[in-house]
Formats: structure tokens, C-alpha cells, sequence
């Protein structure tokens, strides 16, 4: 038995420019517009998502990052305060 797929219609208004663009690249590709548009979403939009959540720093970054959270120090006043009200308020 072969799973029905659902899709979803997505609209954008273009530049003729732009549209002649993909157009000739989806033809290069051998591709029809939408399998074009397709591919190159899910080429880009993991790799745009991924910069969003990850961070990459050097071993010195990393280091200084270990040092700057070692370091024994006390919460602020302000802090100290803004907690005491959320105790109060149940959070």
C-alpha cells in the first residue's frame, strides 16, 4: 500500500526577473520550478536553522568561557531581589 502524501500550496509574489532566474536554473537542473524551490529549501533552511542554535568558538574562547564560569562570585543585589519576587509570585 503506497501512504498518501498531503502537500501544502506556498504563494509568493516575485519579481518577473527573479521568477526567469529559478526558472532557467530549474532547467538546468532538469527540474520542474516547484521540485527546485523544494530542494533548494531543504538544502538551506537546515543549514540556516543550525547557525541559529549552535555556537562554534576557538579552544581560547572555550577556555576563557571555562575560566569566566569557575569563578566563584555571588549573585547581585538586583539578582538576590528579582528572585525573592519570583519565590513570592510561585514561580
Amino acid at each position: 500500500m503506497i501512504a498518501k502524501v498531503n502537500y501544502e500550496r506556498l504563494e509568493a509574489k516575485i519579481s518577473p526577473e527573479t521568477k526567469k532566474l529559478a526558472e532557467r536554473a530549474a532547467l538546468v537542473k532538469e527540474m520542474t520550478l516547484t521540485d527546485y524551490l523544494v530542494s533548494l529549501i531543504k538544502t538551506d533552511a537546515p543549514k540556516t536553522l543550525k547557525a541559529q542554535t549552535e555556537i562554534t568558538l576557538t579552544n581560547e574562547q572555550f577556555d576563557n568561557f571555562l575560566v569566566i564560569c569557575n569563578r566563584d562570585r555571588r549573585p547581585s543585589k538586583k539578582i538576590r531581589e528579582a528572585a525573592d519576587l519570583l519565590d513570592k509570585e510561585g514561580f
